[in-house]
């Protein structure tokens, strides 16, 4: 039986479906996690406790481990394992990304660089120390800007800036995000910010899979909710995208350029592009699927699940069929309103039996403190839908959503706040 190094953070939202996915294939795993398991000394090999640093000890940890317990494939899950399970299996002499380009998604000055290198379709940007005299490099930009964290994702710590008070503003925050990100991977990420330009637009979301330097296109969603900022927290995926088939193959082929510029040849990619009248514009492409709970809006020929198609992919299976389904999806991240401590939720069932509604999932927990973007990273849950256009997936989902009341205590008020959403 093939054995699969799933590396999953504590935090992932994605264990069950990876771990579900392993099952139907017959496939054995190990996880790697950054959080100790009580039974590790007892389970035979299936567990391996790691940072997700890529240094030589958790490199050696991995060898180690490989030896009595020999692995085909090491899968990244999550963003912050990207680079970890690129430099694991080139110890392991396992395919995989080369190292430089999965380190070029990652690191958000490093993918503006090679984009604009190759001639790909890119704003200005400018790479800036928190050391710096902010107040001089306010005065020099055009406004408006976005300012972006070099490494992190789900849009924590992207703002956006119209003037210099605003920028000087978003400096001070994003130092204050940074501070708080437990093991960066160099000095730098938590002393540098990117600032480019912002570039206008409809905004898409694309899922990938790339074999040979040549990429499938999965899934293409539309993100329905205008991102203008000042922050950037996505609510609605919905696909089919309903922009015209011109616009999907320019989106495509953008997408395909930015990973061949990139070096990627193999694997899942999430890329997020903008749409305006000059064109298809690549925001970010990260080496690893969609995150959070999102892949369970897509479903292939014969009901497999994407993290099946991720597996099947790194284990060199026969590949499953990647037609999407018939019938139209979507997925509301639901976001967080305010800041302060969930105390009760009401209208789930209400919820849940809105047409065209397939489920609705809460992630948080009653007592959890919630923290909004810009300085948070997570949601209150997920909303899916199924339908036959994706007009009435997209009002199945803010209908599901507008039934929803989320009773939140604020931080420092002896009342608490009820937020109808």
């Amino acid at each position: 039986m093939p054995r699969v190094l799933l590396l999953l953070p504590a935090t992932s939202y994605r264990a069950k479906d990876f771990l579900d996915a392993a099952r139907r294939l017959g496939v054995d795993v190990v996880v790697g996690s950054n959080h100790r398991q009580v039974l590790e000394p007892f389970s035979s090999g299936r567990s391996l406790s790691l940072g997700f640093e890529p240094n030589e000890q958790n490199i050696s940890r991995i060898v180690a481990h490989a030896r009595p317990y020999p692995v085909a494939a090491v899968v990244g899950t999550d963003e912050e394992t990207t680079m970890l399970a690129a430099v694991a299996s080139a110890a392991l002499g396992l395919p995989h990304n080369s190292i430089k380009s999965v380190e070029a998604a990652h690191n958000k000055y490093r993918f503006r660089c090679v984009l604009a290198q190759a001639g790909i379709r890119s704003p200005w940007f400018r790479l800036v120390s928190l050391y710096d005299d902010l107040s001089e490099t306010a005065k020099s930009l055009a406004y408006p800007c976005i300012l972006k964290p070099l490494n992190l994702s789900a849009s924590r710590g992207v703002i956006r800036a119209d003037n210099e008070i605003a920028f000087l503003a978003a400096c001070r925050r994003i130092a204050a995000i940074l501070q708080q990100v437990p093991g960066a991977t160099d000095a730098g990420h938590k002393n540098s910010i990117l600032i480019e330009r912002y570039i206008p637009g409809r905004e898409v979301s694309l899922e990938g899979l790339l074999k040979d330097g040549n990429l499938n296109v999965l899934a293409l969603f539309d993100k329905p909710d205008p991102l203008d900022g000042p922050f950037f927290e996505e609510t609605l995926y919905v696909t089919p995208s309903r922009l015209s088939d011109g616009n999907q193959q320019e989106i495509f082929a953008e997408t395909a350029r930015a990973a061949g510029a990139l070096g990627l040849r193999d694997g899942p990619i999430h890329a997020e592009l903008r749409l305006n009248n000059t064109g298809a514009w690549v925001i970010e492409l990260a080496a690893r699927s969609i995150g959070g709970l999102c892949s369970r809006a897509l479903s292939f020929a014969g009901d497999v699940k994407l993290e099946e198609v991720i597996l099947r992919h790194a284990l060199g299976f026969p590949e499953a069929d990647l037609k999407r389904e018939d019938r139209a999806s979507g997925v509301m991240m639901i976001p967080i309103p305010a800041a302060g401590q969930l105390r009760s939720i009401t209208g789930l069932e209400a919820a849940r039996s809105c047409p065209g509604i397939d489920d609705v999932i809460i992630s948080a927990h009653f007592g959890d403190w919630l923290v909004p973007l810009p300085e948070g990273d997570r949601y209150l849950g997920f909303i899916f839908a199924h339908a036959g256009k994706p007009d009435e997936v997209e009002r199945a989902l803010r209908t599901a959503h507008g039934r929803l009341d989320f009773e939140i205590a604020p931080a420092h008020a002896s009342e608490n706040k009820k937020v109808q959403l």
